[in-house]
């Protein structure tokens, strides 16, 4: 077997540092999320009011408060900057790897696969992208590994350690997103007698009690929140952090709407690099023909409800994004890491041939990358890609004749080989796109100008929807008005001192224009394919369609 102890915490500590370094230094707070969170953050820094969120001036039912207070703690250690917020999610993404390698270690002890884990994480795309992701998913992976460690914890016998865990993990998992960390966790609990199966099997009538108590604790962790900020925050707030949410996008999302199959359509595209390594798959389908059902293996049953269970609860309710996988992202890492902790030196295909179409994958997409503006222009999309920085896709190339020309040989190399390709493309998908990031979203320029305005005395409106995405980055004190068509000319007749923000799909010359009849914005930028501008309320009254998106 081969050695993988040289695979140290280090190793990948480093990996996530590079992966988050590389976020923070080539990609901008992304619209209209990683805004929207920070500005809650923001809002709730300067009112002081650290019980009821708000969007805007006005109360934000969407998330829990957990990602906001971490981030206003920092600002209160540090000062208020744009790294911390940042950081607070990726952070619990590197508890989770470490939690992770912990958790594969008690369901295997005699095995390495734990030492395989975390590099199996940061080794796949998905989990390197979304590891530096402003998002909440990262916290509700750790909590669900803090969950299910509990669930361990009372089937080895540590009954009250390991449901105070589980209703831990419940409490912070609700104060983090909500409700939904429920389907990462009950359906492993309750389907205990199928994977608990072996002598430690515990009493079912205490662990269904136990469950129980851990539901109940931890929805009054929660509760503790909740109930004192449904009452500050009226009864539209009330009624949406206790049942519109929920109840909402379970029935009817309310945005990202998708069949039922979505996920699993998508799911192998979310494995890579690691479903491209053919001895990984040749282990997995010998096991899957030898496998032996009168000998269950209770950790392999056990990731397999907590995966299966997960996707089929997601996969029925309406609303799917593929970063709602991330906390059971984990069970999948454990069975990859059986896998390969299992290959023997025989069982590694010879010569160049295994580590071929992972290779193969890296030059493909350096070469796509390099060639990026010709395919755009013969797409009839130039616009998409004519900003890519082709310098970029050396480092993919390179690498990837690097190994095929001199392909690792064990097992430990091979797989450090893939993981660290997996960790090049991060980078360097960064790095590509950086041009195209920083024209079209990064909005500090827009932002920066409606923050001299408002110093100036200028009410700011939006046209339309408006998610926050100017109020932090521009560090701005006072809401923004939304309008519509009827409602802007209404407010700019009463508001003599006014600029209205408006998103608009017109070309380059249309919208800086600088001479000849109609309309000029007083300032305007590249927005995520579009244009964004700032047009004065005179501009507007005497040219109402102006703002308007087409």
């Amino acid at each position: 077997m081969p050695d993988y102890s040289r695979l140290k915490p280090w190793v990948w500590g480093i990996t996530w540092a590079a992966l988050v370094a590389a976020g923070l230094s080539f990609r901008p707070l992304m619209p209209v999320d990683e805004t929207r969170y920070i500005t809650v953050a923001w809002e709730m820094w300067l009112r002081g009011d650290f019980l009821v969120p708000h969007l805007n001036g006005a109360t934000y039912s969407h998330k829990p408060p957990l990602l906001f207070w971490l981030i206003n703690a920092g600002w209160g250690i540090f000062g208020v900057n744009d790294w911390w917020p940042r950081l607070v999610a990726p952070l619990f993404g590197l508890a989770s790897l470490g939690l992770s390698a912990v958790t594969c270690r008690r369901l295997w002890p005699s095995s390495q696969a734990y030492i395989i884990v975390p590099v199996l994480l940061l080794g796949t795309f998905y989990w390197g992208i979304y590891t530096t992701l402003t998002m909440f998913d990262l916290l509700v992976a750790f909590w669900t590994l803090v969950g299910i460690n509990g669930l361990i914890e009372v089937w080895q016998g540590h009954r009250m350690k390991g449901w105070i865990l589980f209703a831990i993990a419940i409490g912070f998992g609700v104060l983090s997103k909500g409700p939904v960390i429920l389907v990462y966790l009950l359906p492993t609990a309750l389907l205990a007698p199928y994977w608990a199966a072996n002598v430690r099997r515990p009493n079912w009538g205490l662990w269904y009690l136990g469950i129980l108590a851990g539901v109940l604790l931890g929805a009054g962790i929660a509760l503790a929140w909740a109930i004192p900020a449904g009452f500050a925050g009226g009864e539209e707030y009330r009624n949406a952090i206790f049942w519109g949410q929920s109840a909402g996008r379970v029935v009817s999302s309310f945005a990202h709407r998708e069949p039922f199959w979505w996920y699993l359509a998508i799911i192998p595209g979310l494995l890579l690099p690691w479903l491209l390594w053919p001895s990984l798959l040749r282990k997995l389908w010998q096991n899957i023909r030898t496998r032996n059902q009168n000998d269950p293996d209770p950790g392999l049953r056990l990731i397999m409800v907590w995966a299966v269970a997960t996707v089929l609860i997601l996969s029925a309710i309406s609303g799917k994004r593929p970063h709602y996988l991330l906390p059971m992202f984990p069970a999948l890492a454990f069975g990859g890491a059986i896998l390969i902790a299992g290959l023997a030196k025989e069982d590694f295909l010879k010569g160049r041939w295994d580590m071929l179409p992972p290779t193969l994958f890296l030059i493909l997409l350096g070469f796509a990358a390099g060639a990026a503006p010709e395919i755009g222009a013969a797409l009839n999309k130039p616009s998409w890609t004519a900003e890519i920085n082709r310098l970029w896709a050396l480092p993919l190339v390179g690498l990837g004749a690097f190994l095929i020309f001199k392909p690792p040989q064990g097992g430990y190399q091979r797989l450090f080989a893939i993981a660290a390709s997996s960790t090049i493309v991060v980078i360097s998908v960064h790095g590509i796109a950086r041009p195209i990031l920083d024209t079209g979203y990064d909005l500090r320029p827009i932002a920066n100008y409606i923050a001299e305005a408002q110093r100036k005395g200028y009410a700011i409106g939006s046209y339309g929807k408006y998610h926050g995405q100017f109020q932090f980055l521009g560090r701005l004190k006072n809401p923004i008005k939304i309008t519509g068509d009827h409602e802007v000319l209404e407010w700019l007749a009463v508001t003599p001192q006014a600029k209205v923000v408006a998103v608009h799909e017109l070309t380059n010359t249309d919208i800086h224009r600088k001479s000849g009849p109609g309309p000029k914005p007083d300032f305007v930028q590249k927005y995520r394919g579009k244009y964004i501008a700032v047009w004065d309320r005179s501009t507007v009254l005497a040219y109402p369609s102006a703002p308007q998106r087409k």
